[in-house]
């Protein structure tokens, strides 16, 4: 694992942990109102001045201090999970500390080889030049970078989704997808290829596979890794690859996908660099919320399937987000190659009337 993923984990259990305490707080706060309250209602019953009245306030007495205890065992409840909580921050910390110290190892191992590369590189490009002093400069050629049109054929999805510690609903976000897609004016034009429990494996085998021309992944990630799942059943540890090893697979198959759409965390600086390879990538500039991932999602592929363009897809989905309500509807980014225009490029094109 290296540091990004320490952290990410780091910055959720310390969120959680914060939670629990607030948690112990509110039952501590309750606790002590509710004692309050008996101690009154007994001096009150002291006091009273028929047998009925006390025995009214006797019987509202033990309730509170039933709401007391109660509350008393929540906050020992919430208390435990704190420290639970307490000690996986330590472990964390730890861990992270020990993942940072060995990166900058490799980052340094790292800058002596890009030094004694470049050094090479230079005596090669000295070597060019000195043979192309001696003949004529060919005719210099530019070549555009042309989009594999996904029509007549079929526009293939890769659903891509891995939570191996179970805490993201990438089942239902794929659920939801292949519902709007179903429903959709254009369905038939339209494949998806679903994998909830997505493997290293299962990415590499559908890329010269299915041939996609969308892959689409719902998961963790960081600004330079994605966690992939283990072939394992049991809840577990995310299968990290590094952000340079996802676009390197990208790039690899001779039918390259159009857009890559990442609906994770901090997803967007890869995205930016994905545009290297791809037309098209999204990625979340920020921590998304569950929900408001799902909603991106669905809105966008249904929009796609009508025959919108990517651009329309990217900002009426924005828009869905913030009609339901919610506050992460600016963090989808959408990156573009310098020769696409996203307004005019679409991923369906409906048959002719």
């Amino acid at each position: 694992m290296n540091a990004s993923y320490y952290r990410s984990q780091l910055d959720r259990k310390n969120k959680a942990r914060a939670d629990a305490e607030k948690k112990v707080g509110e039952f501590r706060t309750k606790e002590a109102d509710r004692r309050g309250k008996a101690t009154k209602e007994r001096a009150a019953a002291e006091k009273a001045s028929s047998s009925t009245m006390r025995q009214s306030k006797l019987r509202t007495a033990q309730r509170y201090e039933d709401e007391a205890n109660k509350a008393a065992r929540d906050a020992g409840t919430w208390s435990a999970k704190v420290a639970k909580l307490a000690k996986e921050t330590a472990d964390l910390s730890a861990r992270l500390a020990k993942a940072e110290q060995a990166e900058r190892g490799a980052n340094e191992k790292a800058r002596q080889r890009e030094q004694q590369q470049a050094q090479r590189r230079a005596a090669a490009d000295q070597r060019r030049i000195e043979s192309r002093l001696s003949t004529t400069e060919g005719q210099v050629r530019t070549v555009l970078k042309e989009l594999r049109a996904p029509k007549p054929e079929k526009l293939r999805v890769l659903l891509l989704g891995a939570a191996s510690d179970g805490d993201l609903r990438v089942g239902r976000e794929q659920q939801r997808i292949r519902a709007v897609v179903q429903g959709s004016t254009h369905r038939d034009l339209v494949e998806l290829d679903v994998h909830p429990a997505a493997t290293v494996d299962v990415f590499l085998d559908a890329l010269p596979r299915f041939r996609p021309h969308v892959v689409h992944f719902s998961g963790h990630s960081a600004e330079d890794l994605i966690a992939f799942e283990k072939d394992v059943d049991d809840f577990h540890e995310s299968a990290i690859v590094s952000d340079g090893a996802f676009a390197r697979a990208i790039a690899a198959v001779d039918d390259k996908p159009l857009l890559v759409l990442l609906n994770s965390c901090h997803s967007a600086a890869q995205a930016a660099k994905l545009i290297d390879t791809v037309p098209f990538a999204i990625g979340m500039s920020d921590s998304i919320g569950d929900i408001d991932a799902m909603i991106y999602a669905a809105r966008f592929y249904a929009a796609v399937a009508e025959g919108q363009s990517v651009q329309a897809a990217h900002l009426l989905s924005q828009a869905a987000i913030e009609m339901n309500g919610l506050i992460d509807h600016d963090l989808p980014t959408l990156f573009c190659a310098a020769d696409v225009d996203p307004s005019a490029a679409k991923l369906v094109t409906p048959p002719s009337a």
